[in-house]
């Protein structure tokens, strides 16, 4: 009887074949977005820090634009930088926790169930779908002086009418409460998610030990979730420092330029001067950097103690 031996150092070589055939193939679906993502953000990326370095002439000056606008009290442009950095950080520190606590309260409030919470958590969802000139328009219409719904209904009741977006503090009461209606759906649907992922028998034995609906939800609930909020306050930390639509559609920077945000700065140098711009955005970059960094750390230290 004739034994036939097969040559199976074949196989090892075709799997190998065919594994390189799916990992090159599943690079050529890749290529697209590589490019794009070059094109788009790699490029001005490194673009922007180049011309950070450079002066008006397109001399290589290393770091005399931060300097200037760092240090130089004679440089035009510092004041703006700084009024622009301020007004930036006054817009953080504002938003930014009540874009926390409001979607929370609501988000524990819809957690419960009530009657129609589909219909009001969709309705909450809504506004963020929305585009930022459809929003300004919408609010313009409430918040004008002479046409908008608001003095319309104080001057029916003979009360003063408001000028909420050409007078203090009124201008930021607008941006704030047009900020929080537009995006706080996002936030709210996030916890949401959060909350129904908290196993129930942890509220089953907080109810056995007696404790009370709202010594539950700061005992139980909100030490829970301490990963959804922190994923919140980071993406509405990097929005808020983010901001331009608002102030640049709503209020136009006013009044007297006290709710220019620096993005809206760095936008009006950016075609004359963007040496400047490039500096300006670079320096916003280290400290949304340095800010999240310092955040995650403290939420890790919490956690493990």
């Amino acid at each position: 009887m004739k034994i036939q031996h097969t040559d199976t150092s074949e196989k090892p070589a075709l799997g190998k074949l065919v594994v390189f055939k799916r990992q090159f193939s599943g690079f050529l679906f890749a290529v697209p977005f590589l490019i794009v993502f070059t094109l788009f953000f790699i490029y001005p990326f490194f673009s922007g820090i180049s011309e950070s370095f450079h002066n008006r002439r397109g001399e290589f000056v290393w770091f005399q634009n931060y300097k200037n606008i760092l240090t130089n009290p004679d440089f035009t442009y510092r004041d703006d930088f700084f009024r622009g950095l301020k007004n930036t950080l006054i817009f953080v520190v504002f938003s930014v926790p009540l874009l926390i606590v409001i979607p929370l309260f609501i988000a524990v409030l819809l957690d419960i169930k009530p009657a129609g919470y589909k219909f009001f958590r969709a309705l909450l969802f809504m506004p963020t779908v929305f585009s930022i000139s459809s929003v300004i328009l919408m609010w313009k219409r409430v918040l004008e002086v002479e046409t908008g719904f608001i003095n319309g209904m104080l001057k029916a009741m003979n009360l003063s009418q408001i000028n909420f977006l050409g007078s203090q503090p009124w201008a930021w009461i607008s941006l704030l409460v047009v900020t929080i209606w537009w995006t706080m759906g996002t936030n709210i649907v996030i916890l949401g998610a959060g909350l129904k992922n908290i196993d129930k028998a942890v509220y089953e034995a907080a109810a056995i030990d007696g404790a009370s609906y709202i010594r539950t939800v700061f005992s139980v609930t909100l030490p829970l979730m301490v990963g959804q909020i922190f994923v919140v306050l980071i993406m509405t930390l990097l929005a808020s420092f983010n901001v331009y639509g608002q102030p640049a559609l709503l209020t136009s920077g006013g009044p007297e330029r006290s709710t220019q945000v620096l993005l809206m700065v760095i936008i009006d140098n950016l075609f004359d001067r963007p040496y400047v711009a490039a500096a300006m955005a670079l320096m916003l970059g280290v400290i949304m950097i340095v800010i999240s960094l310092a955040q995650a750390a403290i939420v890790r230290r919490r956690s493990r103690d």
